[in-house]
């Protein structure tokens, strides 16, 4: 099920896993899972351009700020795409501040950001991106 990101506030995230296949999949106290991906289609490609802050700011204090927010870009014939977003994906938790860049280029019938779906561990999504994902660790001064 697709949730709001917002509701994201006060989670307490225990593990973060980060895919090759640009995913990022999140294990929280309660119980809950969370994969934040973008589902592809023709004519488009979205991805994570960058992550600015340190994910493991994220682990074991609880969420107190989630918020989601867009730049269009402007149509150009030099970049050859019709429609460009960069979508950001800000969290904070009294350790850290992180900001989850995606970038979509599509020719503007599709989405270009992604989304964050509540699953559950025997869920085909969740075990589709745990093949090639990897944990993002707490340093051992952080513990």
């Amino acid at each position: 099920m697709i949730m709001e990101f917002k509701n994201m506030v006060g989670k307490t995230i225990t593990k973060i896993y980060k895919s090759d296949c640009d995913a990022l999949l999140f294990e929280c106290s309660d119980g809950t899972r969370y994969v934040m991906y973008h589902e592809q289609d023709c004519c488009e490609a979205v991805y994570i351009e960058d992550i600015c802050g340190e994910l493991h700011n994220l682990i074991g204090s609880p969420i107190i700020m989630a918020e989601e927010s867009f730049k269009y870009g402007e149509e150009s014939e030099e970049t050859f795409v019709d429609s460009e977003t960069w979508t950001f994906y800000k969290l904070a938790t009294l350790k850290g501040y992180v900001t989850i860049r995606w970038y979509g280029t599509s020719n503007g019938y599709y989405s270009e950001s992604a989304d964050i779906y509540e699953v559950d561990e025997d869920s085909n999504l969740w075990k589709e991106f745990m093949e090639d994902a990897v944990a993002i660790l707490v340093p051992c001064h952080e513990t």
